[in-house]
């Protein structure tokens, strides 16, 4: 198991918002992570990324309990993270974006950017000098998975990587995640499109109210299962 979260507990004030959340990302594998607005999805990924604490629970990547590290600890050990909307850095060039990601790899002080980011998203070599907040939106998440992937992470989590963005970036960006994951990259989304998390996602878990209601092989996605659980 690559990633375990068990029995995560959080509240944001007086509200209870993971109810006993468990949640297994297998070594090698794709996992999507599905449900209505305000479920609490992004909140588990933040739990996992050490951005929230969680009231109870624990979470345990690739052997190391992680629970109580920061997110700086995570990272160094292996996670690249993409948040929601992004959270590129406005002022600084993309190359200074893409530096900071390698600055999470272990002993990467400094470290150059690896060339394979530039062989998965050309553009962003061709936009070096270009301040981040200057991108569009779709170049603005090849950026931020750029940022993510300089840490040379072995387990991916993005927070709906399609939103906001030109179909055929969207595309582009479904392709680039198969790719990783077919190279051994762990992923863990977070994805409201039925069609992209079809595509690119081998299994699928369902939250609702904070817990865990469904999951399995993305085949096993049925149209009862989003009727019940996902359309609004």
């Amino acid at each position: 198991m690559m990633l375990g979260a068990q029995k995560i507990n959080q509240f944001y004030g007086g509200s209870h918002t993971l109810w006993d959340v468990d949640l297994d990302v297998p070594k090698g594998g794709c996992v999507c992570l599905m449900g209505r607005n305000g479920v609490g999805k992004t909140t588990l990924l933040k739990v996992i990324m050490g951005l929230l604490p969680s009231s109870s629970g624990k979470v345990v990547f690739d052997g190391l309990d992680l629970t109580g590290a920061p997110p700086e600890a995570r990272a160094r050990a292996g996670i690249g993270y993409v948040p929601q909307g992004r959270e590129v850095f406005p002022t600084l060039t993309v190359e200074e974006n893409l530096r900071i990601g390698a600055l999470g790899r272990p002993g990467g002080g400094g470290a150059a950017v690896p060339e394979r980011v530039f062989k998965l998203f050309p553009v962003l070599k061709d936009m070096l000098r270009r301040r981040g907040g200057d991108l569009s939106g779709g170049q603005q998440q090849q950026l931020a998975m750029g940022r993510a992937l300089a840490l040379e992470p072995k387990l991916l989590i993005l927070d709906e990587p399609g939103e906001g963005i030109q179909p055929n970036v969207v595309h582009e960006i479904g392709s680039v995640i198969t790719q990783l994951n077919a190279e051994g990259v762990t992923v863990l989304l977070v994805e409201q499109k039925l069609p992209f998390a079809r595509r690119v996602a081998r299994d699928f878990r369902i939250l609702e109210r904070g817990q865990v209601v469904a999951g399995g092989q993305i085949a096993e996605l049925t149209d009862d299962l989003v009727r019940r659980h996902l359309t609004v």
